[in-house]
């Protein structure tokens, strides 16, 4: 049995539990990437049901992980994957897993991704809200979304109706935005939203923890903003209700040390309570997106460098399954950056050109041009990447290289 099949199996055992984390990587450390799983899969699945206990799975799920349920989930998910050249499973080893999320309290053990896996790794401001906003809500998410994709970040939602669904369409274009949803990958809540999720998916990302023939569950909406305030580093509320799912994802958000920044509204919109309560709560008072960008220049700066440590993996020792270390991005002139320099001085690209002419992984080449960026030798226009100083892309430009 290969190491995803044994994955899948014990993932199917687990559920959303945290055993199979632990029992996996139990030393593992939030900041760096565990360990590659293949060999941990597999020998644990293989091993006794004493070994299972001592690793803290319950006293069932042995015998589940090894049933012909298991079986038919592994197959299911083998056929999704093999529907779409951009679909992937990312186990909580793979070194493409978000480091951020990682880093957030009880992170998904595995994410079900379809689209372009490297914006996962791109900084994401979530912008969440009311499923019945106001005119006036609807068109401020468009128009800040727009903002936050215009100063390079993804923007990160959850796929409902209203602010999340406004938020979304506005930045379609590169850098693109991120849904996070409740369902199986190959669901779609609400129905109507299906052509948006295509685009969502052709754009950045959709991203779930549900494996696919997962329908929409009232529980699943609270877990899914987990990962919309893990994935983000900054979590942005426009109209919300007294009680409303935003409020959950802003108080999760706060307990992973993310900022929350809030918009307030008049004292007679009860769609603003939340707002002003999450405000009261110690939330961030802004009325413009650039109060946004201004007070996230540090928090950028703090995952540009914990990306850079997580670039280039050391070989795993293979006489322990579970140590794993990092090693510090080289200087600028050998290396991985080295490589991007030369492609962008040669001709400004895209991400996918510049994945192709380094021969790098997504993993690795995304840091590396967050930190180019963040120390001001480069510059992105439009998903185009070129050098400071070079002459400016114009849309029409755009268009013709597409």
């Amino acid at each position: 049995m290969n190491s995803i099949d044994a994955f899948l199996r014990l993932r199917f055992a687990a559920g959303q539990a945290r055993w199979l984390r632990d029992a996996l990587h139990p030393a593992s450390d939030a900041a760096d990437p565990p360990a590659p799983d293949a060999p941990n899969a597999v020998d644990f699945l293989a091993a006794d049901t004493l070994e299972w206990r001592r690793r803290g799975a319950p006293a069932d799920a042995r015998d589940l992980a090894h049933s012909e349920f298991a079986r038919d989930y592994v197959y299911r998910v083998r056929a999704w994957l093999g529907g779409g050249s951009h679909r992937r499973l990312l186990g909580w080893a793979d070194l493409d897993y978000p480091s951020l999320l990682r880093d957030a309290p009880n992170p998904p053990t595995a994410l079900f991704v379809e689209g372009h896996v490297e914006r996962l790794w791109w900084p994401q401001i979530a912008i969440v809200g009311s499923r019945a906003p106001t005119p006036a809500g609807r068109e401020r998410a468009g128009r800040w979304a727009r903002a936050f994709a215009d100063a390079g970040f993804v923007v990160t939602s959850g796929l409902a109706a209203g602010i999340d669904a406004a938020a979304h369409q506005a930045c379609l274009e590169a850098p693109g935005t991120i849904a996070v949803t409740g369902t199986g990958p190959d669901q779609c809540f609400p129905a109507a939203h299906r052509g948006l999720q295509t685009d969502i998916a052709r754009s950045a990302a959709v991203v779930t923890e549900h494996p696919p023939g997962t329908s929409a569950r009232p529980e699943h909406f609270p877990s899914r903003n987990r990962i919309i305030a893990g994935l983000a580093i900054a979590t942005v509320v426009i109209e919300a209700a007294h009680r409303s799912g935003s409020l959950i994802t802003a108080r999760l958000a706060a307990e992973a040390g993310r900022e929350v920044f809030a918009i307030p509204g008049a004292p007679e919109n009860l769609k603003a309570r939340g707002c002003h309560r999450l405000i009261r709560d110690g939330a961030v008072l802004v009325d413009e997106p650039e109060q946004v960008l201004e007070a996230l220049g540090a928090s950028v700066a703090q995952v540009s460098s914990r990306l850079r440590r997580a670039v280039q993996p050391k070989a795993l020792d293979h006489g322990d399954l579970f140590s794993h270390a990092v090693t510090a991005l080289p200087r600028p002139d050998q290396g991985p950056e080295a490589l991007v320099a030369k492609a962008l001085h040669e001709a400004s690209s895209g991400f996918d050109e510049l994945l192709t002419r380094t021969g790098l992984t997504s993993a690795t080449l995304a840091p590396i041009l967050l930190g180019m960026e963040l120390d001001g030798r480069l510059k992105q226009q439009h998903g185009v990447y070129l050098p400071c100083g070079s002459a400016p892309h114009t849309r029409a430009g755009l268009q013709r290289r597409r």
